[in-house]
């Protein structure tokens, strides 16, 4: 006599596979890539004047070739010392004529204080490394969100991070604006 082997029922095998997909595709979350945080400027008011002109010692050129080599105010840089580089130029302790021209306003929460007119303009090179280009993004940001928190410390007594008050924030913003410019990126040279 044959021994029959038992059959097992499939059929819901697939059923439970199809819900168990189901519920894979719905509970998991994908990484999205957030990309660089950067507030773009408003379209242009096409009855808007003319803005004035940018006084050439009001900006701070910073230069990215296709070699990665960091040109700031036309001479060779290094990424270390940017950052200090670009505190110095939009504090002008100095009062330096060569330097941004810093004028007073006043600023609710603040009172009267010194605001730079100084401008960073950044420019790369089409061939310029992606990791080179967000460490000079990256040393340009810090530096102003380090002037940033000096003065939240001299008037709120913490850093600009840690602000909850949006009129305190907003009047920070104010005294130290975010003012780098990036050009769209062309072919500089150094290939």
């Amino acid at each position: 006599m044959a021994r029959m082997t038992p059959e097992i029922n499939a059929g819901s095998m697939a059923d439970i596979a199809f819900l168990l997909l189901i519920f894979f595709l719905v509970t998991t979350t994908m990484d999205v890539d957030t990309g660089i945080n950067r507030m773009l400027p408003p379209p242009i008011d096409p009855n808007a004047p003319d803005p004035p002109p940018v006084r050439e010692r009001n900006v701070f050129v910073v230069l990215v070739d296709a070699q990665d080599r960091l040109l700031i105010e036309g001479e060779l840089g290094n990424i270390n010392r940017l950052r200090e580089q670009a505190k110095e130029f939009l504090l002008n302790p100095d009062d330096d004529p060569n330097m941004p021209v810093k004028e007073m306003q006043t600023i609710e929460h603040l009172g009267e204080i010194e605001v730079s007119r100084g401008i960073i303009s950044l420019q790369n090179d089409r061939g310029t490394s992606y990791e080179m280009y967000i460490s000079v993004q990256n040393e340009l940001a810090a530096a102003v969100r380090e002037i940033r928190d000096d003065v939240s410390r001299e008037y709120f007594g913490r850093r600009f991070n840690e602000l909850t008050d949006e009129a305190l924030v907003y009047a920070v913003r104010q005294a130290v604006p975010m003012a780098i410019s990036e050009a769209e990126p062309k072919d500089i040279g150094g290939r």
